[in-house]
């Protein structure tokens, strides 16, 4: 593995110079009627005979600039643009090695509207809160869907997974021309739209469309980004199909068809596969070895791959979907957005487990085979209706339903040994579980805003009603042995009903004490949660019926949390930074009714400050700051206050604790970035600190035949501590190869207090990952992607009964792709996992390597992809999982080695005769 990294970064640092004259070109930006500096306007040289974009930066407060690169051209075209004034060019010939502009003075233009939106041929554009980037200016292979796209744009960062960040700040929702696009999943409009089509992507703070129709800022610690879709592409047909058939007998198969017109949008998308692949995909090399292979790791010292246990998904599940979206302007006042979607899924499983549990005085051992088959159907539908009755009111509706059809059958054997091998107890379970569940929910919200400086009253309305309903078949049979034997038959049908009906309301009025600058804001919310829980268990009769009433293993429940909480919150912004401070007190009424056993009914009630606020402060263009502090308070689950004994599990006896108190938890979190877009280097940094007080936890005694009882406790002293520091830098060899280099180091401190056979402890887990990765790309030549993570872990316990412990875990990851010769790509992601820490007779490392071959024909609209999963055949999820009370080895079913033959097929009517032109180079 040591030569092998050491050739990947070899490969990476000899690469040679072509005959580029390096240059640099500065200046300082002024308005010309005032004299003042402008700040954040886009500075960008282009090639004159094509008009590709070579560099490009923004400018600093004081108005200064600096562009610096590589060019064989003689001359280039200077580019600045600033919203609100007329855009200055320059032709700047190169035989100078740094040319001074001085003073440039832009003219205001008076036909620019802030209200009309400015078409810049700037690759980046800064309004206000708003980041822009222009497609054109980013380069990318032909077919590329708006995953690839957004994985070239400077700042913006896309795991395997789909997972989004700009900045250092999460994505947690994607638009397209402002619209949802097939619900909440981003991964489905990242994946399945072209880039071809879109012309803009904006990158904002994420607000509601209450918050944006009342001008207020969003959720700073989160972005949303909206794909503009161009106009001439606005109009017209498009979609993808894609097939394939592989050894093994596994398939895939997905569909997609989109039709706009304007405001108009209707998609269709299907997709099945048994494969392990959530979702939906078209063959594409990257997406189809069912998701990515993200990293994880617990404290513990275990971790998971791709969702996986060390090299695998558990379980081989077959899945089959069907999702249309639909969107439009109905008149000048109604916007409509709706999207249904249709899941199914079948999984089967097995699972082989040991267990050594660890007592204060004693171990012992658990063993247990298990089997599971899964059946799941679902369906979803959501609406949104926006409308703007007139200028100053809007009123949005959001209607929710799903239904979800499941089948369990299961099977388990487990049995427990002392430390001398000796039998204490054994039990095998069978059980069939069928579950029918149904949820509607709406949201409605009111704005009225009044005048133009802030003003705003805003009522809400949310409410969920669920119902779900169970039938469950248990067989089973428990032997305890010792100094009193006991052997539990059953056989019984429970039938089950959990009901909710929750609603959340709310009244806010803002009143601005500066305009636009500060504001008061005064609220009142109202929120009453009711669940109904009956489980009626009925054994056998002597002619075999299920006719018997079991009270013992029979519960009917009645919870009711309700809250009153009047808040008050002041808010501060301008230019350079903002802050806002929440403050709120809570008055919590709980009851649990036991229709069943009346004398466990409890009633409690709670009272409590809740506080959160928040400051975020701009260096410039290119750096800014984000902190906060948040206090909250949060109720024991139903299951942890029920105080009757639930002996659904003979070996493991639950009872509940009334007198819980509510948890309280104070959160305080910091993070940095800066990212330079002429130097390419970006800095990222997050902190955040958790500390909880009256941490509910389990308690559970272990008898002399390792029979629990458990039962549930607040402490006091819980904490997590956690953080992490990247940097990035662009190396820009030449006009055609590019080399990025990035380190990353994360780290974090946990404490909890639990408790083991009734002894109470602390544990402490320390855990460190430092990782490096490299990217080298030689444009339509060769992409290079090696990348290693080590992680160090240490668990120690402040009882001498518990032994410290640590964990060592290794990662190498190595991406390549080749496009020699045309219309050829070849792409390779080989994995390497090392866990010294796997017990004896388990895998302790790994090679992971799955491979494809795609060739483009019919003119690019088509693909044939060959691929290889797992092409050394060694995908095993065998893993040690280890804490403060037992180390376990397990291992269960995974997808295996196959070979695919797929093809892929793309079609548009979108644009002048269905033909997409686009120019640009590539942004690492």
């Amino acid at each position: 593995m040591r030569k092998l990294i050491f050739c990947s970064i070899l490969l990476c640092v000899t690469v040679s110079f072509s005959q580029s004259k390096a240059f640099k070109v500065s200046g300082v930006l002024i308005s010309e009627e005032e004299s003042l500096p402008l700040e954040s306007a886009t500075i960008h040289l282009e090639r004159v005979k094509d008009s590709s974009v070579v560099t490009y930066t923004i400018s600093d407060r004081h108005g200064k600039f600096s562009l610096e690169d590589k060019s064989s051209d003689e001359n280039l075209n200077l580019f600045v643009s600033f919203v609100g004034y007329k855009t200055y060019t320059k032709t700047i010939n190169l035989k100078k090695k740094e040319i001074n502009l001085g003073v440039i003075k832009l003219q205001t233009d008076t036909d620019a509207l802030e209200e009309i939106v400015i078409t810049s041929r700037a690759p980046i554009t800064i309004k206000k809160d708003t980041l822009e980037f222009n497609v054109k200016s980013f380069k990318t292979k032909k077919d590329a869907n708006v995953e690839d796209l957004l994985k070239v744009l400077p700042g913006v960062e896309v795991d395997e997974e789909g997972k989004i960040t700009v900045n250092g700040k999460s994505v947690s929702q994607i638009l397209v021309n402002g619209k949802p696009f097939f619900g909440s999943d981003p991964t489905i409009t990242t994946r399945n739209l072209t880039k071809s089509i879109i012309e803009k992507v904006q990158v904002v703070d994420t607000k509601t469309k209450a918050q944006a129709f009342s001008g207020e800022r969003g959720d700073g610690e989160n972005k949303t980004i909206n794909l503009t879709v161009k106009k001439e592409n606005n109009k017209g047909v498009f979609g993808r199909a894609s097939a394939g058939g592989g050894t093994d007998e596994r398939y895939e198969f997905a569909g997609m068809i989109n039709r706009f017109d304007n405001d108009q949008r209707f998609s269709v998308l299907a997709g099945g596969n048994n494969v392990n692949s959530p979702g939906f995909s078209f063959g594409e090399i990257r997406k189809m070895f069912g998701g990515g292979n993200s990293i994880s790791f617990s404290g513990d010292g275990s971790f998971d791959v791709g969702g996986r246990s060390f090299g695998g998904g558990q379980g081989i599940t077959t899945s089959n979907n069907v999702g249309v979206n639909f969107a439009d302007k109905l008149g000048e006042q109604l916007d409509l957005g709706s999207d249904y979607f249709y899941a199914s899924s079948s999984s089967d499983n097995v699972t082989i487990t040991e267990r050594e549990n660890i007592l204060p005085d004693s171990r012992y051992f658990t063993n247990s085979d298990s089997r599971s088959y899964n059946d799941n159907d679902s369906h979803n539908a959501n609406m949104a209706f926006d409308i703007k009755v007139d200028s100053t009111l809007l009123i949005n509706i959001a209607p929710r339903f799903s239904q979800t059809k499941n089948k369990t059958v299961f099977y388990r054997d487990e049995n427990s040994k002392d430390e001398l091998g000796v039998l204490t107890n054994e039990s095998n379970t069978e059980s069939l579980v069928e579950t029918i569940g149904k949820s509607f929910s709406n949201n409605i919200e009111v704005t009225k805003r009044f005048g133009s400086k802030g003003a705003y009253l805003r009522l809400n309305i949310d409410n969920e009603i669920s119902n779900r309903e169970s039938d469950d078949f248990l067989s089973s049979k428990t032997s305890i042995y010792g100094d009193n034997p006991n052997e539990i038959i059953r056989d019984q049908f429970t039938e089950g009903t959990n009901k909710s009906n929750n609603i959340n309301t709310g009244i806010n009025y803002n009143l601005p004490i500066i305009a636009k600058e500060l504001f008061l804001n005064l609220g009142y919310r109202y929120s009453r949660n009711k669940q109904e829980d009956k489980q009626s268990t009925l054994d056998k009769d002597d002619n075999g019926a299920y006719t018997v009433f079991n009270s013992d293993l029979s519960t009917d429940f009645e919870y009711i949390n309700e809250i009153l909480r009047p808040e008050l919150s002041i808010r501060y912004r301008n230019k350079k930074w903002s802050a806002r401070f929440r403050t709120s007190y809570l008055f919590r009424n709980l009851e649990n009714k036991d229709v069943l056993r009346p004398e466990f009914s409890i009633k409690q009630k709670f009272e409590a400050k809740e506080l959160s606020s928040n400051f975020d402060y701009r260096f410039s263009p290119k750096s800014s700051m984000y902190m906060g502090y948040n206090l909250s308070n949060n109720p024991p689950q139903l299951r942890q206050l029920q105080a009757f004994q639930n002996v659904s599990d003979p070996l493991n006896t639950i009872i509940g604790n009334p007198n819980l108190k509510p948890i309280t938890n104070h959160r305080v979190h910091l993070n940095y970035h800066a990212f330079d877009f002429q130097k390419g280097t970006g800095i990222y940094s997050y902190f955040s600190a958790n500390f909880t007080n009256n941490q509910v936890v389990s308690n559970t005694i272990v008898d002399e035949n390792f029979v629990r009882k458990t039962t549930y406790t607040n402490v006091n002293g819980n904490y997590t501590i956690n953080g992490n520091l990247s940097f990035r830098k662009r190396f820009k060899l030449d006009s055609l190869r590019t080399l990025r280099c990035g380190v990353g180091f994360g780290g974090n401190k946990n404490r909890s207090i639990n408790y083991n056979n009734g002894v109470q402890y602390a544990g402490n887990v320390t855990s460190i990952s430092p990782r490096v990765n490299v990217t080298f790309l030689w444009k339509d030549v060769v992409e290079f992607r090696p990348q290693y993570q080590v992680n160090f872990t240490k668990n120690t316990y402040d009882i001498d009964s518990f032994e410290d412990r640590e964990f060592l875990y290794h990662s190498f990851r190595l991406g390549t792709a080749t496009f020699l010769p045309k219309h050829l790509e070849w792409r390779n992601d080989i994995q390497y996992d090392y866990n010294p820490n796997i017990a004896d007779g388990f895998q302790k490392s790994s090679w992971f390597w799955n491979a494809a071959l795609a060739y483009s024909l019919m003119k690019d609209k088509a693909t044939v992809t060959l691929k290889a999963y797992d092409l050394l055949n060694q995908n095993t999820n065998a893993r040690r999982t280890a804490n403060q009370n037992f180390i376990q080895d397990s291992q269960s079913t995974v997808l295996q080695r196959y070979f695919m033959l797929n093809f892929s097929w793309k079609f548009n009517s979108l644009g002048k005769k269905g033909e997409i032109r686009e120019r640009g180079f590539h942004v690492f």
